[in-house]
């Protein structure tokens, strides 16, 4: 990518040469210009909310600034694409979602995110850390900025207005008022389930700004958790776990299963936690934030539940999905399964025979598939 700092050399994490989707985008670019344009003074704390792999940060690393993000896979790829760009360690500081904000913010960047959600949460913790003088601009794809969005910046911070679009890309320009009445965080947002869905009917459910369906039960997971297996499955993964009602209803039936919550998102696996510890679940669990099953050592599971993302942002790809599949395949003992709910469109079964040599409809519906895959010796 070409920014006013010179060119720099960017990857998504983790590497893979045969991605053809870039690390970057039209509004990354459009912001580095309008920042070096006007010449906006990027002096103080420079804070950037959602830099989705790390092209603001390092473009900007001469300045410190600090990242916020809710992405593991996203702050992975920062840390290697900051090395890749001989940025000396700690100039770029690393936080997460889930920590707390820096006290003070003069200047605020903001890639819009997908979920309005998580921007509203965002917003409302780092409204305290800013200050009439706090430069605060947004930046996304023009389908990512809507008169919600807008509204957001309004409420939460102060008067907000856009840019022009340029190479389908938008600013948001927003003026801090302090004595702004700023509303309540809504988030985490609990509920209970509904009843017919299993082990978990009736029970609570915790949800942080920008998980799935934070606000109620998507009818895939519905669907879902009327067909998971049966007790007896010894050590469990619920992959890519969102809010981890699906780990929790294999704990709630067998007390004696051990349940591994995992999840790339810090505010999935925040509220696998919260949703675990609500219903006062018996047994063993484990919360870890990282790389699908990186790091679960090979033939040490017994069963994978997983309902994979066929998004990445605003790409559609099976790239996620496919990588989900084999760490599963890598990470079950001979005898292991990996059930998988799914639209019926996406194809999971080919993918599941090339990889498994098998693949079992357990049920479905016009929507929904749920599939059964075993790992041979």
């Amino acid at each position: 990518m070409t920014t006013p700092w010179g060119e720099v050399e960017l990857t998504r994490f983790p590497d893979d040469p045969r991605d053809r989707l870039r690390a970057w985008d039209a509004s990354d670019a459009y912001l580095l210009r309008h920042l070096a344009e006007e010449k906006v003074p990027l002096t103080g704390t420079v804070v950037v909310v959602g830099d989705r792999w790390g092209a603001l940060v390092t473009a900007l690393a001469e300045h410190r600034p600090t990242q916020i993000t809710d992405s593991f896979l996203g702050q992975e790829a920062t840390r290697a694409n900051l090395a890749r760009a001989g940025v000396e360690p700690g100039a770029v500081r690393l936080l997460t979602t889930q920590d707390p904000p820096p006290e003070r913010v003069d200047v605020l960047l903001v890639r819009v995110p997908k979920s309005l959600a998580l921007l509203e949460d965002q917003l409302l913790r780092l409204a305290p850390a800013v200050h009439a003088d706090t430069v605060v601009v947004g930046t996304g794809m023009v389908k990512e900025i809507h008169t919600s969005t807008l509204q957001l910046f309004e409420r939460i911070l102060g008067p907000t207005r856009t840019s022009l679009a340029r190479q389908k890309a938008r600013l948001v320009f927003c003026t801090p008022d302090p004595a702004l009445e700023r509303p309540a965080n809504p988030w985490p947002y609990s509920y209970a389930l509904p009843d017919g869905v299993g082990a978990v009917s009736g029970r609570t459910v915790v949800n942080h700004a920008g998980v799935f369906c934070a606000e109620r039960l998507d009818i895939g997971t519905r669907f879902f958790l009327r067909h998971l297996p049966g007790p007896g499955a010894g050590r469990v993964v619920d992959l890519g776990c969102g809010n981890g009602v699906v780990g929790t209803a294999v704990a709630l039936a067998d007390p004696a299963a051990e349940v591994l919550f995992v999840d790339e998102s810090y505010q999935a696996v925040a509220s696998a936690e919260a949703t675990y510890k609500a219903n006062g679940v018996p047994g063993h669990a484990e919360f870890r934030v990282g790389d699908g099953l990186a790091g679960v050592a090979p033939g040490s599971v017994d069963l994978v539940l997983n309902n994979p993302p066929f998004h990445s942002h605003q790409a559609t790809t099976d790239a996620v999905a496919w990588r989900m599949f084999t760490g599963a395949l890598r990470s079950l003992r001979p005898g292991g399964e990996l059930w998988v709910i799914g639209n019926r469109h996406l194809g999971y079964h080919v993918k599941l025979r090339r990889l498994f040599g098998n693949s079992e409809l357990v049920a479905s519906d016009p929507k929904f598939v749920v599939l059964r895959a075993v790992k041979r010796g």
